[in-house]
């Protein structure tokens, strides 16, 4: 179904889809061994910048929030069952401004899901693929992704918790230490050494239990 949308925003003669903005799901899970790969999408050859492998996206409608965009693209194109994704941020990662007040933004909504879901492509994908994350830069990226990737992406952090902590049920997942600043927290054992940054991410993960 077509949404009020669809449509090209041009500032200094460049064309950005989505007349109110638009949006990208950047959805991770864990691998067997615990390590985040992220869903990307292979866009079509007919598409803009086909070819190019990026975040399941699309224009942000009047009625939405980025996150509603997001998600709703995410199911659209890659059948992901929505109940079953975490939101985690928002991060505006391209921003114009035109002539006449015009005014366009790329908004990335960081999830996370406690698996690597099953997708199922849209007539917009040639291939739906869950990455690892130090896989990602040697793929042929959009553009647009491929200069917001050094900003998204995580790093590492292995957590020592006790068998029977609570938070463990909150493992792994990716947490927003300060503003755009994301790393990817696994569980690891009571004594292993902790990291230098074990206490923020401690007191972090006792705000969201």
């Amino acid at each position: 179904m077509r949404g009020d949308g669809d449509g090209w925003v041009v500032s200094d003669g460049v064309a950005y889809w989505g007349r109110y903005g638009a949006a990208g799901l950047l959805l991770r899970a864990p691998r067997a061994d615990g390590t985040p790969a992220v869903l990307l999408q292979h866009r079509a050859q007919w598409s803009h910048q086909g070819g190019t492998w990026g975040l399941p996206g699309g224009a942000r409608d009047s009625h939405e929030t980025p996150e509603q965009t997001a998600v709703r693209e995410a199911r659209e194109e890659a059948g992901l069952p929505v109940e079953q994704l975490s939101v985690r941020a928002t991060v505006v990662t391209a921003e114009v401004f035109g002539a006449g007040g015009s005014h366009w933004t790329y908004t990335t909504v960081v999830a996370d899901a406690a698996e690597l879901l099953r997708t199922v492509p849209n007539r917009e994908s040639t291939e739906l693929r869950w990455v690892g994350e130090d896989e990602v830069a040697h793929l042929p990226l959009h553009p647009g992704f491929a200069a917001s990737w050094p900003r998204l992406r995580t790093a590492p952090a292995t957590v020592p918790l006790r068998d029977g902590d609570e938070r463990r049920r909150h493992l792994p997942r990716t947490l927003e230490i300060e503003a755009g600043v994301f790393v990817w927290c696994m569980a690891g054992a009571a004594d292993q050494a902790p990291s230098r940054l074990t206490s923020r991410i401690n007191s972090l993960l006792q705000a969201v239990t």
